[in-house]
């Protein structure tokens, strides 16, 4: 550039003559010219401008401005909280893993590990459960893990209309026994309750406590990442604690969650670079994004059920003939062919074949006219208007679709409406009632992230557990299979639990609260300059070893 200036300065020197007019202004813009080439060559020189942008980060920019060592995320749908106390579907669960930890916690197959404490005992009956604490861990906002933490944590949760609380109806005390050690004794034995700890995240008290209405946007937990940013709707980034207590399996240093609803804009994203993991992959993607040599498509068997949630209290899903009709109308085999592409199984059960104590039921057969009978005998002959609704996901689109062309066989009029995650939320578990609630049926999944049948019967069949208090939203209400579950819960004999359970899936099944569609393979793709990034069976994504090669 020194170079070009001097020759323009050598042509202006022998157009001077003729230039005499100009020469004033020619003189100035070669001297801007001058400073701005200085500028540049110090900027070149020191770095400064760079360093400061990212003072705080240790993040590495490449050309354009983009991290060369962080990654994208593309997932379904938005969070719907970050309080990792409060959350309650699958997305904001993974969501509040990244950042949070537990006592205890799942590994890649949903087996329990010790991980907040590095030890644990558990007596005869479950109905104590000790645990000894790490040391030398800290929160992100550097205050202390310890006992008083832990009781702090749980205290917060009995004490508020919590999610989790769910999780901790029987426990009836906490003593601690020194500054890394605490008991949990249970009012009565509950043999899925270890599971129940793993997801039981723990949160700084102080965080929680002095800053309590904007805790759910600013989390703090003990993670290997710490909470940067969330843009509702847009992103979700978080970054890499360099003080985690642990070993750090992971060379990223932030990583960026963005909710892409869309399937064809979540592909697209993958294909170009712009995210480097999205989840899931769309069926009829899959065979395109294998052709290309730098895409990884990775398969999971799942604990995800699949089903239309049915309101059993209101006309006329109150009668269980037109429960049953509606299952013979909808064609499982046809609804895996067209919505999944043929990735997943029926749904044998109100659980996944991978869940605990699966016992396989009898399918609803295909059958029209079978339905029709049902119909009829029902008093609903000509059929019925109601309507179904979801959220703005592509495929569950598509699946709502796909119920409606199939009930409309049986003469029921079905009216698709999508709704997003929060609002769709909000008006399902907003109403006190089932005779407040305008909802009719849902389309949805449901995996239990506590990996046990506990989590696939309790909160979706007790009749303690309809909305707002759980998820129960087909409103279910079987004493019995009420009594069965209590039971199931109250006993350490496995074979026992087995037996109960088997009870309570052939009784449901066969009184059809949900329609029953299908479970899950769970389809992933990522670059293959990623690894360490994967999806477990109950749905969600892991980010904690992430590598970039």
């Amino acid at each position: 550039m020194r170079e070009k200036l001097l020759g323009k300065q050598k042509l202006f020197y022998r157009r001077l003559d003729i230039l005499k007019k100009s020469l004033w202004m020619l003189v100035m813009l070669l001297m801007t010219l001058a400073l701005v080439l200085a500028a540049c060559n110090s900027n070149e020189g020191n770095g400064e401008t760079e360093e400061n942008s990212n003072e705080g980060n240790n993040v590495e920019s490449d050309a354009d401005g983009e991290s060369s060592d962080s990654i994208t995320v593309a997932i379904e749908q938005d969070f719907i909280s970050l309080d990792p106390h409060d959350v309650g579907d699958t997305v904001s669960i993974f969501g509040t893993r990244s950042m949070y930890e537990g006592l205890v916690g799942f590994d890649k197959n949903m087996e329990i590990q010790p991980v907040l404490a590095e030890d644990y005992e558990v007596n005869e009956n479950s109905t104590e459960f000790t645990f000894k604490l790490r040391e030398n861990v800290t929160f992100h906002d550097g205050e202390p893990f310890n006992a008083e933490a832990v009781k702090a944590n749980f205290e917060r949760i009995m004490n508020e209309e919590l999610r989790s609380n769910r999780n901790l109806q029987y426990l009836e005390n906490i003593e601690i026994l020194g500054d890394y050690e605490i008991k949990f004794t249970l009012s009565q034995p509950f043999s899925a309750m270890l599971n129940k700890f793993a997801m039981i995240l723990m949160a700084s008290p102080e965080a929680f406590s002095n800053n309590p209405d904007d805790f759910a946007l600013n989390p703090v937990g003990t993670g290997a990442f710490k909470f940067q940013e969330w843009k509702q709707g847009d992103s979700m980034v978080v970054a890499k604690n360099e003080d985690y207590w642990g070993d750090l399996g992971t060379n990223v240093q932030q990583v960026t969650f963005r909710p892409v609803p869309e399937n064809g804009s979540r592909v697209a994203m993958l294909q170009t670079g712009e995210a480097d993991f999205i989840y899931p992959v769309p069926h009829n993607n899959v065979e395109e994004l294998e052709s290309d040599e730098n895409i990884v498509i990775e398969e999971t068997p799942s604990t995800i059920a699949r089903y239309v949630s049915i309101n059993t209290k209101k006309e006329p899903f109150d009668d269980v003939k037109v429960r049953q009709a509606m299952n013979h109308a909808v064609d499982q085999e046809a609804f895996l062919a067209v919505v999944k592409s043929g990735y997943g199984e029926p749904l044998s059960s109100t659980m996944s074949s991978k869940t605990q104590h699966y016992a396989e039921q009898e399918l609803y057969e295909a059958n029209i006219e079978k339905a029709k009978e049902l119909m009829a005998e029902a008093g609903y002959e000509d059929g019925f208007s109601a309507e179904i609704w979801g959220n703005t996901a592509s495929e569950t689109n598509t699946g709502m679709q796909f119920v409606q062309q199939q009930l409309a066989q049986i003469g029921i009029d079905l009216e698709v409406r999508s709704m997003e995650e929060a609002t769709l939320s909000d008006s399902i578990y907003t109403p006190e009632t089932a005779e407040e609630t305008d909802l009719q049926m849902w389309y949805v999944s449901w995996s239990p992230s506590s990996g046990d049948a506990d989590g696939a019967t309790r909160s979706l069949f007790h009749n303690e557990f309809s909305p707002p208090e759980g998820a129960n939203t087909a409103y279910y209400d079987n004493q019995q299979v009420s009594d069965w579950i209590d039971e199931a819960n109250q006993t350490g004999d496995v074979e026992e639990q087995k037996e109960i359970y088997a009870q309570i899936q052939e009784t449901v099944y066969s009184e059809a609260p949900w329609i029953f569609l299908g479970s899950d393979t769970i389809l992933s793709g990522y670059s293959s300059s990623l690894e360490g990034v994967y999806v477990l069976p109950d749905g969600s994504v892991s980010i904690r070893n992430a590598n970039l090669k």
